[in-house]
């Protein structure tokens, strides 16, 4: 019986303990309560059951403790942080294994060679914020990383992309520099990259070779705004999809500056110099284009031949007086038209303007000089923006054109309350917003918009009571 509880004991002993080397025999005469003595018959049985005797788990060999460089944070993982920690020099004992080094924010002026020879499982470097200059890195630096994808050099002091780049990279930053050349062999090798982010540097377009993107056939997304672009570069790459060129110093757009990326889907061209008789009526005719942004520059009339299959077009913050005939045609497939802060005038945008514009849902007319609601708006317009203009009235007949309205956005006109006539929303069912905020002898305008929603309530009941009535 005392080998049976000694062997329930041991099956139900907590994890973190086990047996002790020794098996104990209770001595003769040790009570098993207190200091009660056993009688002879129970000394002769006792001398034959064993005690358990129980210590803690002694702890197995722990992991190896890992090399880290002083004020740095180092996982098991291979993530390595030394980022703000003031470093003027690179930091030695990194280990081997690390995959994520992170040296951002610090007062870093160059790199010394070899620095980085072994760490060849390293797939993330952060040197952003820094003090790096052309002359701190080699041809070498980085060479060696041969599993590196993710490297950001923006924030520095270089004047130039660094030679000896790594073949594997995809995403690379170099934003916030003072590069002002791409020379042409120096990004061919990195046939993996992706993501290039050159923003905010001194760039000019005779300062990017026509061979520097040659052969990075995935390379889809290109960075080049906030620069000194004259015009648009020449050999931009073939399979980019989206190019944003915005706040240069660009005049105009010829035939061929785009004749050779066929996949370019998302083009920002805003905030430039680019004037109307500067853009050729063909610059646009092999893309196939989502998105068309020339927002910020100085246009008189919208440019021809703008892509027809364009989904998004911006053209705010212009000089554009009227819509030319014919300017919007066949553009079938453009779901929203931004035309904001222009200096579109009423008698300009007929009836006719919109014709061809079957699947717009999005119209944008806010802070031009209109004094009515356009007519002949298409039927597939979801949301009207017309705030900041002239508007003084709101006729009967506005929005018949307009049954899928779902917000009309009129704040800032010169409405006043007798000027908007309220049969004018009785057919938009699915109106959603009606901002009238903001306009001459309005006052409580919420009160006017529940006066507008109860009236709508009646009419619905009246119908509905006429049906019944009718049945």
């Amino acid at each position: 019986m005392a080998q049976s509880r000694a062997l329930l004991l041991l099956l139900l002993l907590p994890p973190q303990l086990h047996l002790g080397p020794v098996l104990a025999m209770r001595a003769p005469g040790f009570g098993r309560s207190g200091g009660h003595s056993l009688s002879p018959e129970e000394n002769e049985f006792a001398e034959e059951e064993p005690v358990l005797v129980l210590s803690p788990e002694e702890p197995g060999p722990g992991p190896a403790a890992i090399s880290c460089p002083r004020d740095c944070a180092c996982s098991q993982e291979g993530v390595v942080d030394c980022g703000g920690i003031d470093l003027r020099e690179f930091p030695g004992d990194l280990p081997e294994h690390t995959s994520h080094l992170s040296l951002q924010n610090n007062k870093l002026e160059k790199i010394p060679p070899g620095a980085f020879s072994e760490l060849s499982s390293l797939r993330e470097l952060y040197l952003q914020n820094n003090y790096l200059t052309d002359e701190g890195l080699d041809n070498e630096t980085f060479w060696k990383l041969s599993s590196l994808e993710y490297l950001d050099l923006s924030s520095n002091n270089l004047s130039r992309v660094p030679a000896g780049l790594p073949r594997s990279l995809v995403l690379l930053h170099l934003e916030k520099n003072a590069i002002r050349s791409v020379d042409a062999d120096v990004l061919t090798p990195i046939r993996s990259l992706e993501y290039l982010l050159l923003h905010s540097n001194q760039l000019q377009a005779q300062g990017i070779h026509p061979r520097a993107f040659q052969g990075l056939k995935r390379l889809h997304t290109v960075h080049l705004y906030n620069n000194a672009l004259e015009r648009v570069p020449s050999g931009l790459p073939r399979r980019v999809r989206t190019l944003m060129i915005l706040h240069n110093q660009i005049t105009g757009i010829g035939r061929e500056d785009f004749a050779t990326t066929y996949f370019l889907e998302e083009l920002n061209l805003s905030y430039n110099r680019i004037t109307s008789p500067q853009v050729h009526r063909d610059a646009f005719r092999k893309l196939l284009l989502r998105s068309l942004d020339l927002s910020g520059n100085r246009l008189h009339t919208l440019p021809p031949g703008l892509p027809r299959n364009v989904h998004v077009l911006k053209v705010k913050r212009n000089e554009l007086a009227a819509l030319a005939r014919g300017a919007l045609a066949g553009m079938a497939q453009l779901r929203e038209l931004y035309l904001t802060s222009n200096r579109l005038r009423s008698r300009a945008l007929g009836p006719r303007a919109w014709v061809d514009l079957a699947h717009l849902q999005l119209l944008d007319i806010a802070g031009n000089q209109l004094t009515e609601i356009p007519e002949g708006l298409p039927e597939s317009l979801e949301y009207l923006y017309l705030q900041n203009n002239k508007i003084s009235a709101v006729p009967a007949n506005a929005f018949d054109s307009t049954p899928n309205l779902k917000g009309i956005f009129l704040r800032f006109n010169k409405l006043a309350v007798g000027s908007v006539v309220d049969s004018a929303f009785r057919r938009l069912k699915h109106l959603q917003v009606l901002d009238i905020e903001g306009n001459f002898e309005f006052g409580d305008v919420s009160k006017d918009r529940g006066r507008l929603g109860k009236e709508k309530e009646e009419e619905e009941e009246e119908e509905e009571e006429e049906e019944e009535e009718t049945r």
